[in-house]
């Protein structure tokens, strides 16, 4: 016994040592991948934030004041806004492990003890929010790429020409690839950032090895002395420096894909230092010969890799852009699915990864913007006068939410919410009273397509409500229907799945077709789909069935707002509740209304006749549900709004 007790402890560590490999090796994959999904908009950002930061503060020649002053504000932005706020705060509000204005405002909007004053600015932020994003969405990939292009021209003016026509055609081949999906080179896309990343710090050491006193920037010594000798440059400046921290709302939407660890451990072990060591080898190059700053971040560049740069960066810009374009997917689906926009077409482009979808009109509406943009401003330097202030709008409405959650779902004291908070709020307010300087310059495009998306939005969720309870004025309940059931003089043999927007009233596709054929089927199955203001509902929370009598039942089907909604698939599930519907056999009644504007429309005219022509352009019930095509019938009906 006593030769075989030493084995033990040899087993049980060997045992272990299996088991946390594969964890281990799944965090690192995931890492990788964070890196060439989470990382590529805060990760290009070398490429215009230092240039457009030095410009700002010093002009085309900056002092050493400038410089130092200038690259310890860019500095002490990545410690505070990324690190502290979405690193070590923002990412502790998950929504059931989801990230994400939308999921942080249904988070929010759970908190107990809110007034409904309060819920309704929580929604609205929610709305205003995504619209920011939607315009933040259509600039990152105009100016990643166009100031990857740009350095053609920094050897050669010959290639100055080829810019403008060379962006487009990338842009528009990035488009037209979406439909294929990214399951196939999006394996490429972490090894390829790594290979960026580390470029960028081997440059930027380099630089820094020659003129080391740049170091001394990490002292915010600098910043505020340059404050206080110029303190409307420095306001003026932060319109700039924000361009260092762009991208970092990607950090806390892309959380549920990736898991909160593996994305700090890249910004903390990776990125980070990567970004860091660039910008100061970019300040060091600039400090060395001032008249390197507007072309800073190719001044770290060596002469014979400056072409293999340019084709690095432009790599590196697409997968950026590839990253922007799904997170807009991703949102749009969300925003669909709550209500927030009308019911679109979205494809799954892998059968492995849920999260890769693409969603054709959306994907439309992107590819003219974007391209429309590049032809407009034609230089990534007037992008970077448009750049910013959507971003900086969602991190002031992030921050908010966020206090939110602390202090009724943390349960933090007011004062540590206040000052923590507040601190942070009125750095995000700066940045974004500084971007407000630019909205003659450029600033305006963001904020026209945000306001574009806000009233779509909102009119189509006010025309929505409209709509729903003049249906609602029409309907009769399902207790008042149940207690007449009884004379009517014909019940067919099989299953009619009727689906209604609420789930206790008759909707009117089973009154239409109770009037003109005057038969009801064996079984009628009055379907009511309910989004949750969770990401994902559970499998045994996913339906719930109610036998109503008289052949009638009632199905509620849960789910998440990361979802994809799938009826029959939902419907087989009730049979463990003593239900079997077979898809196949059963019969799909859905209503397709004809909207008539009224004499005096709620929404006033042109409003209504807007609101008209979303719901005209939704996708149908049918698709949008999954519906078997060929067990379909659609009940017309005319209603007045």
């Amino acid at each position: 016994m006593n030769d075989l007790t030493p084995e033990k402890p040899e087993a049980g560590a060997a045992f272990e040592a299996q088991h946390a490999n594969p964890q281990k090796s799944r965090m690192w994959m995931l890492t990788l991948g964070a890196l060439g999904i989470v990382y590529g908009d805060i990760g290009t950002s070398p490429l215009y934030a230092v240039r457009e930061t030095m410009l700002a503060t010093g002009g085309k020649f900056p002092s050493h004041l400038a410089v130092l002053g200038g690259l310890s504000l860019i500095f002490w932005s990545l410690v505070i806004v990324v690190t502290i706020k979405y690193v070590g705060l923002i990412m502790r509000a998950d929504n059931d492990g989801e990230g994400g204005v939308l999921a942080l405002a249904a988070l929010a909007h759970r908190s107990p003890g809110l007034s409904r004053r309060i819920k309704l600015v929580i929604g609205a932020s929610a709305i205003l929010g995504l619209a920011l994003f939607y315009g933040d969405g259509m600039l990152t990939p105009a100016i990643s790429v166009l100031s990857a292009v740009e350095g053609l021209a920094v050897e050669s003016r010959t290639f100055e020409p080829l810019i403008l026509p060379l962006t487009v055609v990338i842009l528009i081949g990035l488009f037209l690839f979406q439909s294929h999906g990214t399951a196939k080179i999006g394996g490429l896309f972490g090894p390829v950032m790594v290979v960026w990343f580390a470029t960028l710090a081997i440059l930027g050491i380099f630089s820094i090895v020659h003129t080391p006193a740049i170091l001394w920037a990490v002292n915010p010594y600098y910043a505020i002395t340059l404050f206080l000798r110029a303190p409307w440059t420095v306001f003026v400046a932060l319109g700039s420096v924000v361009l260092a921290v762009t991208g970092c709302e990607a950090l806390y939407a892309d959380m549920g894909h990736f898991g909160k660890d593996p994305i700090r451990y890249a910004w903390l072990i990776f990125v980070l230092p990567a970004l860091l060591l660039n910008y100061f080898g970019q300040g060091a190059a600039i400090l060395h010969d001032p008249r390197d700053a507007s072309i800073a971040f190719f001044s770290v560049v060596p002469h014979w890799a400056h072409y293999p740069m340019v084709l690095l960066a432009t790599i590196a810009t697409v997968i950026a852009s590839q990253a922007v374009i799904s997170g807009v997917y991703s949102i749009t689906r969300q925003a669909v699915q709550l209500g927030q926009l009308p019911r679109m077409e979205i494809r799954h482009t892998s059968a492995v990864d849920v999260g890769q979808i693409y969603v054709p009109r959306m994907n439309t509406y992107l590819c003219v913007g974007v391209v429309l943009i590049v032809l407009i401003f034609k230089s990534s330097s007037a992008l970077a006068a448009a750049y910013g202030i959507a971003v900086t709008g969602v991190m002031v409405i992030s921050t908010g939410l966020v206090a939110i959650v602390a202090a009724r779902q943390w349960k933090w004291p007011l004062r540590y919410v206040i000052p923590v908070f507040g601190f942070l709020a009125l750095i995000d307010l700066m940045f974004l009273a500084s971007n407000s300087l630019k909205i003659v310059e450029g600033g305006w495009l963001p904020l026209l397509i945000a306001s574009a998306v806000f009233v779509v939005m909102e009119t189509w969720r006010t025309g929505r409500r409209a709509h729903q309870e003049r249906i609602r004025d029409e309907s009769m309940p399902t207790d008042l229907f149940l207690e007449r059931a009884d004379k009517t003089p014909v019940r067919v043999a099989g299953t009619a799945v009727f689906l209604t927007a609420r789930g206790d009233a008759v909707p009117g596709a089973l009154l239409h077709n109770l009037k003109h054929n005057k038969v009801l089927h064996e079984r009628v199955v009055l379907t009511h789909v309910e989004v949750e203001d969770t990401p994902i509902v559970p499998p045994d929370k996913r339906i719930e069935v109610k036998k109503l009598g008289k052949g009638f039942y009632s199905v509620i089907v849960h789910h998440g707002f990361f979802e994809t909604p799938d009826v029959p698939r939902a419907l087989e599930e009730a049979r463990r509740f003593g239900l079997a519907i077979d898809p196949e056999t059963s019969t799909f009644f859905i209503g397709r209304e004809t909207l008539v504007p009224a004499e005096h429309p709620v929404l006033g005219r042109w409003r209504t006749w807007l609101y008209m022509w979303l719901a005209s352009s939704a996708l149908s019930p049918a698709r949008f549900y999954h519906l078997p095509p060929n067990r379909v019938v659609e009940l017309g009906a005319q209603v007045t709004i």
